[in-house]
């Protein structure tokens, strides 16, 4: 399965690319066998106005919390890769959203899945969305989530 690397939202006003070796990631952690985990991580990347550049995605870790149908990251591997990048690149490289997997062809986000983004956007001291993005069998689900809960779905740029 190859998954799409070009994204857009608002008749092409918001645009999101995700790197190749971003893409890798999500590959290698497709549930495609009946017994498979799910697993994700942090997504990080550039801002560039209202355009989202993808460039890392942590993997799961033995810490995170991994079954069939629910995943839970631990938060302090995950970070410290992100503020290391963030240092890295003089605040250049930062935190743009959560990655995970679900069981299916073509994945949705669950209730709590919807729920979990809010509250981290209302965390963000940027008060910018948070990108979620679900890895499925075939396709990918990517919605762009403000704290007010009003999310944008993105869609393959064409």
């Amino acid at each position: 399965m190859q998954f799409v690397a070009e994204w857009s939202a608002n008749q092409g006003r918001n645009l999101i690319y995700i790197h190749p070796a971003v893409l890798a990631v999500f590959q290698q952690h497709i549930q495609a066998g009946t017994s498979d985990l799910e697993g994700g991580g942090l997504l990080l990347g550039y801002v560039r106005g209202s355009h989202l550049e993808i460039v890392e995605a942590t993997v799961p870790t033995k810490f995170d919390r991994r079954f069939r149908a629910f995943f839970e990251r631990m938060q302090d591997l995950h970070e410290h890769i992100a503020q290391k990048r963030w240092s890295d690149s003089n605040g250049l490289v930062r935190y743009i959203g959560e990655w995970h997997t679900h069981p299916q062809d073509h994945p949705s986000p669950s209730g709590t899945d919807l729920t979990e983004w809010r509250k981290l956007s209302a965390k963000r001291k940027d008060k910018r969305p948070v990108l979620g993005l679900i890895v499925g069998r075939k396709t990918m689900y990517l919605e762009s989530m403000p704290s007010d809960g009003d999310g944008t779905e993105f869609y393959p740029a064409k």
